[in-house]
C-alpha cells in the first residue's frame, strides 16, 4: 500500500425501507423453493426459504390490511403467515421423469390438463415397485445352483448378511427421505444433500453405472432364459464339440443381447408410457412365479415330480444325447446297446472298446426332485464348490475311481462345472438379487405421503423378499437333489430351468414368468438410469456431463439414454452374467455405504434441521450397514471394490476442483465445522513449538471507491509467501458507518476473494466498517483469526505519500499500527515500492535476496527468504546474508560463527560481515536531521489559528533565513511556501505540511525526484523553479555539476558550514540519522542489484514527542532501493537448529 491502509470513506447508501406498494406476499416461484420443488439443482447457490432475500415476489399487489401496519415495510422480505400456509396447502410435487414424458404425448397440440395431486399409497408406490426391483433374474437363474455350491448353511449366511445390509440401508434411507420432503431423484438427490456435492456426484455416478450394468445383467439373463430354455434352436454359433459349447454360448449372448438392447433403448425413447403400463404385467409374472414355486414345493411333499437324472458311478450325465439311462436294453430277447452306449464306445456292438470308468461302473437313476418330506436337506447342508471342468458328482454313491492323473474327455455327456466357484464368488453373484430398494424413494413425487410410504413400503418390500430368499434356500435345499442344484444349466433334467422343475403346475410358468420379468428389469433400468444422469447434469456439479442433462422438448433424457445405451453394451459385451453382477454389486454397495454414511453423520452431528419422522433408527445401526457394505465390497471382490473406489474418488476430486459450487446444508459442511470447532480447541492447548512455527498472515489491503484492491501485488507476494499453507486473512477497513455502508463492505468483500481466487491465496477475507481508520486497523489486529487459529504477522505496505498534506493522518496510523503489534508480539512485515514486487506469472532467472541482519528478531529474517524461494518466482534467486560490524567485533571470526549458524539451520546462503567503522557526521546527515526537525515543529503547531501559525514559522526559521541572507544576500533566499486557506479551514484540516524550499531563479528539474513506485507530488510542489531542500550526497555534486547556476560553490559550501543551527540540533536525532545515511550507504553498496532487501525494521521510538522523526529516519534508511522488505519479530524465535 502506498498512502493509507483503508479507503476514503463512501457515500452513504439510500434510506432503508420501502413503501406500501413495494410491500409484497409470498410468491409461487418462493413457495416451490420453500418446499423443496425447485432444489433439484437448478444452478442456485442456495436453496434457502424465501424468507430472506426474496427477489421473485409478485409486483403490484399493495398491502391491504392495516392491523399489521407496523411490518408493512418488511413485507417484501417477511411474507404474512397466512399467505405462507395457503401457499404450502396448494403445493403440489410434480412426478418427474416417465409420467411428463406420458403427459407430454397425451396433451401434444392441446392444453395441457391441470396436474392432479399424487394419489399413491403405500402399497402401490412403495412395495410392489420395490418388490418388481429386488425379485429378479438372480432368483430363477441362479439362487438354485448357489444353494447346490454352498449348501444350506452358508447360502443362508450368505443370504441373511445381504439382507441384513439392505435392512440396514432402508433405515437409513427411510430417516433422510423422512428429513423433508425428497424430490424425484431418490438416493442421488439423498446423498447429494445429506453429503454434500464432491459424495453426491461421485456416489451419484456410481449408482448410475450400476443401474446401467444392472439392465445389461437383465438383457444377459433374457438372452439365457432365451436359448437355453425357450428357443435353443435359434443359437446362431453351434459348437463342433463339448469343449467349444462355452464359447458358442458366448458369442450368441452378445449378438442377440446387442439386438435386445437396441429394441429395448428404442422402446424407452419412443414410448416410455408403454413401459409403465405394463410395469404391474412383469410383477405379475413375478409374483406368479414365486406362487408356483412354493405351491410346487408342498406338491412335492407328498407327489413328487417325476424328473429322473442318471449317473454313472457318482458322476452326473448330461440328458441330451440319450433317452434311455442304462448301458443296455432289451428289445424282445435280444439284448442291445442303448444311445448311452455309443457315447462312450467306439462301437454300438457289445465287444467294442469303452471308456475305461464307463466299464467299470453301473448306471443308475434317481430322483431329481425327491420332496420336501425325503430327508434331503441333511445331504445338502453343507458346500460342495468345484473347481472349473470339474464333473460334478453326487455324494455316497460308489464309484470305482481311476488313476489321479486320468484326463477325462470332455466330449462325453457328463455335467461339468463352468468356473470356479468359491464363497465370496457366490456372494457377488447373489447380492444383485438383495438390490432395488430404492424404487420407492425414487418415486417419492408420486405418493401421496412420502414420509409415510417410503419407510413402511421399503421396510415391508425387504421383510417380504428376505423371506423369500431365506425360505427359498432351506426349500431348495429340501426338495431339490444335490447335483441338480450345482447342475447351472439343468443339463441332468432335460434342459430345463431346475428352479422350473420344482413349480406346480409346469415348468413353463417359471420359464415363461422369468422371461417377462427379466424383460420388464431391463426396460425399467434402461428408463430409470438415463434419468438419473438427466438430474446429475443439470444440477450442473460435473461440467462434462452437462450435455446429457439435454433432451427432447418434453424433457426426456436423449443424450443419456444413448450414453446409458453404449455402457450397457459393454456389461452385453462381456457376455457372461455370472462376471458382470459383481461390478454391479461393487457399485450398489458403494451406494449403500454413503447412505448409511450421511444417516450417521447426521445423528451424530445433530444438526438442528435433522428431524426425520422416521423415529426407529440409530447411528449405530447405520454404521453396521456401512461397514456391512464396505466389507461385503471386498468380500465380492477386493480388486473389483479398488476400481469403484478409484473411479468414485476421481470423481470426488474434479467436482472438487471444476465442479460448481454448491450449498446444499450438506452433512459434509456440519462435519467440517465440527472437526475444526475440536482442532480450535486442540489449538488452544497452548503457542504452537518453533519447529512448527509458520507466518500466519494478516494482509492489510486498502480498497479505492469501486471496492478494488489498490495494490494487488501484495497479494501476490502473499501467494508467494504462503504456498498455501496456514492461515491467511485479507482484512481492509472502510470508514463510515455499518448501516450505510453495509453493501459497499459486501462488495469490497467480493472484490477481495475474487483477487485472492485469481493469485491463489487460500484463506479468509474480513472487511470492517468504522468511522475512523486507526481504530478500524486496530480492531482487525485484536480481533482477527479464532481462537488458537489466529495470525501472529502483519503485512503491510508504506504509506508513499505520507508527506503529503492531504495524507497527514496516515503516517500517524502507521505508527500506531507499529506499536499495537509490538504490544501485542506480533511480527511485522513492510513492503516499500509494493507495485514493483514480481506477479505469480513472473519468474526470476537470476539474482538474489538480500538479507541485512542488524539485530536478533528470533529468526524471521532467515525464515522468510527460504520460504520465499519455495515459489517458482523466487526459487532461482541466491541467498546472500549480510551482518554489520562495529568496531570492536572481530569480523572473521563473526563470518565463521554465522556460516556455521547457517548450516546448522539447514539454509543455503552466502555470507558476508560488513565493517562500519566510527566515523565523523557528515554535514549532509546534520543537514537532513535539521530539516527534519524544522518541518517536525512546524507540523506541530498546525492546531494554531492562521495568523499564529504563520507568527510562530517565521520565529522558527528566522535564523536560517538570516545565515543564508548573510552567506549569499543576492542569489538565495528562503521563503516558507504556506498554501492559501480560505477562511475555516484552520478548523476542519488540523495539520497541514510546510515545506521549506530553495527558489532558483533560473529553469532546473526538480533536485527531488519520487522514488520508484511513488506517487509523483502535488503539482504546487512539483514546480520546476523550486527544489527542496532535503539534499542527498548525490544531488548536491549533480547541483555543484550543473552549468551556469545562480547559486555559486562558495555559497553552498557555506550553506553547508551553518553551524550555530547545528548546534542547536537534538543529537540523538543525529545519531539516528547518521546511522540511516551510514547503513543506506552500505546496503546501496552491496545490494542496489538484488531482487528484493530485507532488512531489520527499527522500532518506534518511547517518546511519542518524536513520532513524526521515525518516517524521516525509515525513508533515508531505504532510499535508492527498488524492493525492500521492512521486518519486525514478534518477540518469539520463530526458527531453530534442532530436530
Amino acid at each position: 500500500m502506498s498512502r493509507r491502509f483503508t479507503v476514503t470513506s463512501l457515500p452513504p447508501a439510500g434510506p432503508a425501507g420501502t413503501s406500501d406498494s413495494e410491500s409484497h406476499r409470498l410468491s409461487a416461484a418462493d413457495l416451490r423453493r420453500l418446499s423443496g420443488e425447485d432444489a433439484k439443482g437448478d444452478g442456485n447457490p442456495k436453496e434457502s426459504s424465501p424468507f430472506i432475500n426474496s427477489t421473485d415476489t409478485e409486483k403490484g399487489k399493495e398491502y391491504d390490511g392495516k392491523n399489521m401496519a407496523l411490518f408493512e415495510e418488511e413485507m417484501d422480505t417477511s411474507p404474512m403467515v397466512s399467505s405462507l400456509l395457503s401457499g404450502l396447502a396448494n403445493y403440489t410435487n410434480l412426478p418427474q421423469g416417465s409420467r411428463e414424458h406420458e403427459e407430454a404425448e397425451n396433451n401434444e397440440g392441446g392444453k395441457k390438463k391441470p396436474v392432479q395431486a399424487p394419489r399413491m399409497g403405500t402399497f402401490m408406490g412403495v412395495y410392489l415397485p420395490c418388490l418388481q426391483n429386488i425379485f429378479g433374474v438372480i432368483l430363477f437363474l441362479r439362487l438354485t445352483w448357489v444353494v447346490g455350491i454352498a449348501g444350506i448353511m452358508e447360502s443362508f449366511c450368505m443370504v441373511f448378511i445381504c439382507c441384513s445390509c439392505t435392512m440396514l440401508t432402508a433405515i437409513s434411507m427411510s430417516a433422510i427421505a423422512t428429513n423433508g420432503v425428497v424430490p424425484a431423484g431418490g438416493s442421488y438427490y439423498m446423498i447429494s444433500r445429506s453429503l454434500g456435492p464432491e459424495f453426491g456426484g461421485a456416489v451419484g455416478l456410481c449408482f448410475y453405472l450400476g443401474t446401467t450394468f444392472a439392465g445389461a445383467m437383465y438383457i444377459l439373463g433374457t438372452i439365457e432364459i432365451l436359448l437355453a430354455y425357450l428357443f435353443p434352436a435359434m443359437a446362431i454359433f453351434k459348437a463342433e464339440d463339448a469343449s467349444g459349447e462355452a464359447a458358442a454360448m458366448l458369442n450368441n449372448m452378445r449378438v442377440y443381447g446387442t439386438c435386445v438392447l437396441t429394441c429395448m433403448a428404442t422402446v424407452v425413447f419412443v414410448g416410455v408410457k408403454y413401459v409403465n403400463k405394463f410395469a404391474l404385467v412383469f410383477l405379475g409374472c413375478v409374483i406368479l412365479s414365486i406362487l408356483a414355486i412354493y405351491a410346487g414345493v408342498i406338491k412335492s411333499a407328498f407327489d413328487p415330480p417325476n424328473f429322473p437324472i442318471c449317473l454313472l458311478g457318482n458322476r452326473t450325465l448330461s440328458r441330451h444325447g440319450f433317452d434311455v439311462c442304462a448301458k443296455l436294453a432289451w428289445e424282445g430277447n435280444e439284448t442291445v446297446t442303448t444311445r448311452l452306449w455309443g457315447l462312450f464306445c467306439s462301437s454300438r456292438f457289445l465287444n467294442a472298446t469303452c471308456d475305461e470308468y464307463f466299464t467299470r461302473n453301473n448306471v443308475t437313476e434317481i430322483q431329481g426332485i425327491p420332496g420336501a418330506a425325503s430327508g434331503l436337506i441333511k445331504e445338502n447342508l453343507w458346500s460342495s464348490y468345484l473347481t472349473k471342468g470339474v464333473i460334478v458328482e453326487r455324494r455316497g454313491m460308489p464309484s470305482v475311481g481311476l488313476g489321479d492323473g486320468t484326463p477325462v474327455d470332455m466330449d462325453h455327456p457328463y455335467v461339468f462345472s463352468d468356473m470356479t466357484s468359491y464363497f465370496t464368488l457366490l456372494v457377488g453373484i447373489y447380492f444383485p438379487s438383495v438390490t432395488g430398494i430404492m424404487a420407492g424413494s425414487n418415486r417419492s413425487g408420486d405418493l401421496r405421503d412420502a414420509q409415510k410410504s417410503i419407510p413402511t413400503g421399503t421396510i415391508l418390500a425387504i421383510a417380504t423378499t428376505s423371506a423369500v430368499y431365506i425360505s427359498s434356500v432351506v426349500l431348495f435345499g429340501a426338495c431339490i437333489e444335490g447335483v441338480v442344484l450345482r447342475d447351472k444349466f439343468g443339463e441332468a433334467v432335460n434342459g430345463n430351468l431346475v428352479v422350473g422343475t420344482l413349480a406346480w403346475p409346469s415348468p413353463w410358468v417359471i420359464v415363461i414368468g422369468s422371461f417377462f420379468s427379466t424383460c420388464g428389469a431391463g426396460l425399467q433400468s434402461l428408463t430409470g438410469a438415463p434419468r438419473l444422469l438427466q438430474a446429475i447434469s443439470r444440477d450442473g456439479i460435473v461440467p462434462f456431463l452437462q450435455v446429457f442433462g439435454h433432451g427432447k422438448a418434453n424433457g426426456e433424457p436423449t443424450w443419456a439414454l444413448l450414453l446409458t445405451a453404449c455402457i450397457c453394451e459393454i456389461g452385453i459385451l462381456i457376455a457372461s452374467l455370472d462376471e458382470v453382477a459383481p461390478i454391479l454389486s461393487m457399485f450398489f454397495l458403494m451406494c449403500y455405504m454413503f447412505v448409511n454414511l450421511a444417516c450417521a453423520v447426521q445423528t451424530l452431528l445433530r444438526t438442528p434441521n435433522w428431524r426425520p419422522r422416521f423415529r426407529y433408527y440409530h447411528w449405530t445401526l447405520s454404521f453396521l450397514g456401512m461397514s456391512l457394505c464396505l466389507a461385503l465390497m471386498f468380500i465380492c471382490s477386493w480388486y473389483y471394490a479398488l476400481v469403484a473406489m478409484l473411479i468414485a474418488g476421481l470423481i470426488y476430486k474434479y467436482i472438487e476442483y471444476r465442479g460448481a459450487e454448491k450449498e446444499w446444508g450438506d452433512g459434509i459442511r456440519g462435519l467440517s465445522l465440527s472437526a475444526a470447532r475440536y482442532a480450535l480447541l486442540r489449538l488452544e492447548e497452548g503457542p504452537p513449538h518453533t519447529k512448527n512455527w509458520r507466518p500466519q498472515l494478516l494482509v492489510l489491503v486498502r480498497v479505492d471507491q469501486d471496492q478494488n484492491v489498490a495494490h494487488p501485488q501484495l497479494l501476490s507476494l502473499t501467494s508467494q509467501l504462503k504456498a498455501g499453507k496456514g492461515l491467511t486473512i485479507v482484512g481492509s477497513v472502510l470508514e463510515g458507518t455499518f448501516l450505510d455502508n453495509h453493501p459497499q463492505a459486501q462488495r469490497a468483500e467480493e472484490s477481495i476473494r475474487r483477487l485472492m481466487e485469481a493469485e491463489k491465496v487460500k484463506g479468509f477475507c474480513q472487511v470492517v466498517i468504522s468511522s475512523n481508520l486507526r481504530d478500524g486497523v486496530s480492531h482487525l489486529i485484536q480481533s482477527g483469526g479464532l481462537g488458537g487459529l489466529q495470525h501472529n504477522t502483519v503485512l503491510v505496505g508504506w504509506p508513499r505519500n505520507w508527506r503529503q498534506k492531504e495524507a497527514h493522518q496516515t503516517w500517524r496510523n502507521f505508527i500506531e499500527l507499529v506499536r499495537e503489534t509490538t504490544a501485542g508480539h506480533l511480527a511485522l512485515l513492510v513492503t516499500k515500492n509494493v507495485s514493483m514486487f514480481p506477479g505469480n506469472p513472473e519468474r526470476f532467472s537470476e539474482g538474489s535476496i538480500d538479507v541485512w541482519w542488524i539485530v536478533h528478531d528470533g529468526g524471521m529474517l532467515m525464515l522468510l527468504p527460504f520460504l520465499l524461494r519455495h515459489h517458482k518466482v523466487w526459487r532461482k534467486c541466491k541467498m546472500r546474508i549480510f551482518t554489520v560490524a562495529q568496531m570492536d567485533d572481530n569480523s572473521i571470526q563473526m563470518k565463521k560463527d554465522l556460516t556455521t549458524f547457517l548450516y546448522h539451520l539447514r539454509i543455503t546462503a552466502e555470507v558476508e560481515v560488513v565493517e562500519m567503522h566510527e566515523s565523523d557526521i557528515s554535514a549532509y546527515t546534520y543537514e537532513k536531521t535539521l530539516v527534519m526537525e524544522q518541518r517536525s515543529q512546524i507540523l506541530k503547531q498546525m492546531h494554531l489559528t492562521k495568523n499564529e501559525r504563520e507568527r510562530e514559522i517565521q520565529s522558527i526559521t528566522d535564523e536560517s533565513r538570516g545565515s543564508i541572507r548573510r552567506k549569499n544576500p543576492a542569489n538565495t533566499r528562503l521563503r516558507l511556501n504556506v498554501p492559501e486557506e480560505t477562511a475555516g479551514d484552520s478548523e476542519e484540516k488540523p495539520e497541514e505540511e510546510v515545506q521549506l524550499i530553495h527558489d532558483q531563479s533560473a529553469p532546473s528539474c526538480p533536485s527531488s525526484s519520487p522514488s520508484p513506485g511513488e506517487e509523483p507530488e502535488r503539482e504546487g510542489e512539483a514546480d520546476p523553479e523550486k527544489v527542496h531542500l532535503t539534499w542527498t550526497k548525490d544531488k548536491s555534486v549533480a547541483e555543484k555539476n550543473k552549468g551556469p547556476s545562480p547559486v555559486s560553490s562558495e555559497g553552498i559550501k557555506d550553506f553547508f558550514s551553518m553551524k550555530p543551527e547545528w548546534e542547536n540540533l537534538n543529537q540523538s536525532n543525529v545519531r539516528r540519522m547518521h546511522t540511516a545515511v551510514r547503513l543506506n550507504e552500505v546496503i546501496v553498496k552491496k545490494s542496489r542489484d538484488a531482487k528484493l532487501v530485507l532488512l531489520n525494521m527499527p522500532g518506534p521510538p518511547r517518546n511519542r514527542n518524536g513520532d513524526e522523526n521515525y518516517m524521516e529516519f525509515l525513508e533515508v534508511l531505504t532510499e535508492h532501493l527498488d524492493r525492500v522488505m521492512l521486518v519486525r519479530g514478534g518477540g518469539r524465535e520463530v526458527i531453530t537448529i534442532y530436530s
